[in-house]
C-alpha cells in the first residue's frame, strides 16, 4: 500500500509546475528554519547554565559555600491554641 502511494505522489508531483515545487521546497526551508531557531535557543540557554554550574564547581573547588536559595529561618507558629467555633 505504501508503495502504491509513494509512486502516486511521484505521479502527480511530475504533474505540478517547476514554480509549484519551488513554492513548496521554501515553504518547507522556512518551516525548518523556524525550527532549527527555536532549537539553537534551547542550546544558547542550556549552555549559559552548563557555565553557570561549572563556576560553581570551581568555587567549589576554592572550598567556598555552596550557592543557591536562602534558608528560610522564619519561626513557625502554632495554630492549634486558637478557639474553634462550632456555631
Amino acid at each position: 500500500m505504501k508503495k502504491y502511494l509513494k509512486s502516486f505522489w511521484n505521479w502527480l508531483k511530475d504533474l505540478t509546475t517547476l514554480d509549484e515545487q519551488a513554492a513548496e521546497l521554501h515553504g518547507e526551508a522556512k518551516d525548518r528554519l523556524g525550527e532549527v531557531i527555536k532549537e539553537l535557543k534551547d542550546v544558547k540557554k542550556a549552555a549559559k547554565n552548563v557555565v553557570d554550574q561549572s563556576k560553581d564547581v570551581v568555587d567549589a573547588v576554592k572550598g567556598k559555600k555552596k550557592r543557591g536559595r536562602k534558608p528560610n529561618y522564619k519561626t513557625k507558629t502554632n495554630n492549634s491554641n486558637k478557639k474553634k467555633k462550632w456555631n
